[in-house]
């Protein structure tokens, strides 16, 4: 079974709560990424994704004004990089989002979307 270390993302986009929505669209755009992580200083503090945006875009809301901090998810769950990835499947499912973080006793290790585990599990049985 492969762990989250074999599928993850460790090229991950992070921002600070004070960037302008609209950049932080800007950053998933341009990348073809459904998330950023929003660290306070090396400290994860949330994460932002494509709902996040689309749910500030349909509120009368200045999204080159208003920062990501208003709009994310703050506390996100995180998972250590040695889970199968089985179980970070069931916890993205179990908990109704589709990215999660990774992380150790050093920090921020990369991110593992719903799609990176469901791959390695059909990449195993082809």
């Amino acid at each position: 079974m492969a762990s989250v270390r074999q599928v993850m993302s460790t090229e991950v986009v992070t921002l600070p709560g004070s960037t302008p929505m609209v950049e932080a669209a800007r950053h998933m755009v341009r990348r073809h990424i459904g998330s950023v992580l929003v660290l306070d200083g090396a400290m994860l503090s949330g994460i932002l994704t494509e709902r996040d945006v689309l749910r500030a875009a349909g509120k009368p809301t200045d999204m080159a004004a208003d920062p990501v901090s208003r709009w994310m998810s703050p506390e996100p769950i995180t998972c250590s990089p040695e889970i199968d990835t089985e179980e970070a499947a069931e916890m993205m499912l179990s908990g109704g989002f589709r990215h999660l973080p990774v992380v150790d006793n050093t920090g921020l290790l990369g991110i593992v979307s719903l799609r990176d585990v469901l791959s390695a599990r059909i990449g195993r049985k082809g």
